[in-house]
């Protein structure tokens, strides 16, 4: 069997203190302290598994942990495929893709800036303009204005003038009206 002890012959022959003497069966103190040693022995092999569960478990553990150790070398090993990948291949690549749109995109963004601080003059002369057209049609709105107030007293003095001529003339005609009506009336 296999287990953890030694084997011993059940019964007839044992060393003794290292000599090679036969000892008889039964017959002896030290051959019942044999006995029972044998029979212990043969107990723990027969009915105490506890070393062999102890070397299995040894052994799974073992298988597991080289398994572990396998697949966990597999993931480092493919992650150093693709940093390698990625280090030989991918970055290189997307450098110089990226210098050749990074040129494309300053040539626009420049031509852009320029477009829009084109549109910036322009607006800014456009609003130039109108201010200098308002402010000049402004002051001619004024001077017209100050013309209009000066002209005023005089046309003023002219409408008060006709007014009091045609009021004269009224009176002079209803004047002669009520002669006349008086001359009729007298009829």
């Amino acid at each position: 069997m296999s287990g953890g002890g030694t084997e011993t012959p059940v019964g007839c022959e044992a060393a003794a203190g290292g000599g090679s003497k036969k000892r008889d069966s039964l017959g002896t103190a030290g051959s019942a302290h044999l006995i029972i040693k044998d029979l212990g022995e043969i107990h723990s092999r027969l009915l105490d598994h506890r070393p062999v569960i102890q070397g299995e478990t040894r052994y799974f553990v073992k298988e597991f942990e080289e398994k572990r150790g396998l697949r966990e070398m597999r993931v480092l090993e493919n992650l150093k495929n693709m940093i390698h990948e990625a280090n030989e291949h991918t970055l290189p690549r997307c450098r110089d893709t990226m210098r050749d749109n990074l040129n494309q995109v300053l040539q626009r963004l420049q031509a852009a800036n320029e477009s829009v601080y084109r549109l910036q003059q322009r607006e800014q002369e456009r609003k130039k303009v109108n201010s200098d057209h308002l402010i000049a049609s402004e002051k001619q709105h004024m001077l017209q204005w100050d013309d209009f107030m000066k002209e005023q007293p005089n046309k003023r003095a002219e409408v008060d003038e006709e007014h009091r001529k045609a009021m004269e003339r009224l009176k002079e005609q209803y004047a002669e009206m009520e002669k006349d009506l008086a001359k009729f009336s007298t009829f």
